[in-house]
């Protein structure tokens, strides 16, 4: 089975792409599940903080996760900041049918939408902002959220551009 593992700094709009795409698939009668990365850190992530390191060692636990549900027929759409190219590596060599997908939005505008407040609360340790970021280099699918599409057209996209 797949992995969509949806990738993008927080505020791209993962989860509602990511959701509606699961919806989709679901119409069809696929065996599929949903993690979003706001709700795995809460089953999974008491012990992490959101430091490089933690962040990282979370990522490997949604990548495993994720493979363990692909190798049991279940597809798996994830939808995760997870900026890391040694995860993307690691899920490319061991996730079978694993497919990258990056919701990607210009940093200025990821500010000026600002939905969760991290952007100008002088928050620590957020992704793009004050943590470096490794954006993925080749994605299946990279979909530009700037604001000219909704996202419904944008998760809308996706399912044209997947063929699976």
């Amino acid at each position: 089975m797949s992995v969509y593992w949806i990738t993008g700094l927080s505020g791209a709009g993962k989860t509602t792409i990511g959701y509606e795409y699961y919806l989709y698939r679901k119409s069809l009668g696929d065996s599929i599940v949903f993690l979003d990365g706001d709700s795995l850190r809460l089953v999974m992530g008491v012990e992490c903080g959101y430091e490089l390191s933690e962040r990282k060692k979370l990522s490997y636990k949604y990548a495993r996760l994720s493979k363990m549900l692909a190798e049991q027929d279940v597809h798996v759409v994830i939808a995760t900041i997870s900026m890391f190219s040694e995860v993307r590596e690691w899920n490319r060599e061991n996730i079978i049918d694993y497919v990258e997908i990056y919701i990607k939005v210009p940093l200025e505008i990821l500010i000026k939408r600002d939905q969760k407040n991290l952007y100008s609360n002088n928050v620590d340790n957020v992704m793009g902002f004050n943590i470096d970021v490794e954006e993925p280099l080749n994605p299946d699918v990279t979909l530009l959220n700037d604001g000219s599409k909704s996202l419904e057209e944008i998760a809308s996209q996706l399912k044209t551009l997947i063929k699976r």
